[in-house]
């Protein structure tokens, strides 16, 4: 299968930064599977292969950017709709992380949308 790009939420909200720091752990755990974990805020050009949109909330602040870039994602997952709650500008919990990059893991591996 081809390596996927993820392009994570920029957001300073819990679940903005909860997207980044599970796009990381599934890079490190998973580096054949991942090419790389881009954050949208640092999306200058569109990104080649397959793409995974990781947003935070329903804002949807990497798909939106994403299609500036002329680019629709292969599959896109939010945060929220994972179970994680919006909770200002609090630090993202262990539990959190790990949720969100067992829904990464398992979008790879059976491609859903």
């Amino acid at each position: 299968m081809e390596p996927i790009t993820l392009v994570t939420c920029s957001g300073l909200s819990s679940t903005g930064k909860v997207t980044a720091r599970a796009g990381m752990v599934v890079l490190q755990r998973f580096p054949g599977s991942v090419e790389e974990c881009i954050p949208a805020a640092r999306l200058q050009e569109p990104p080649c292969g397959r793409i995974l949109a990781l947003d935070g909330c329903e804002d949807a602040c990497a798909l939106k950017k994403l299609r500036e870039t002329g680019v629709m994602p292969d599959l896109h997952i939010v945060a929220t709709e994972c179970g994680i709650v919006k909770n200002g500008m609090e630090e993202p919990r262990f539990d959190e992380i790990e949720r969100l990059a067992a829904a990464v893991i398992a979008a790879l591996r059976d491609g859903r949308k």
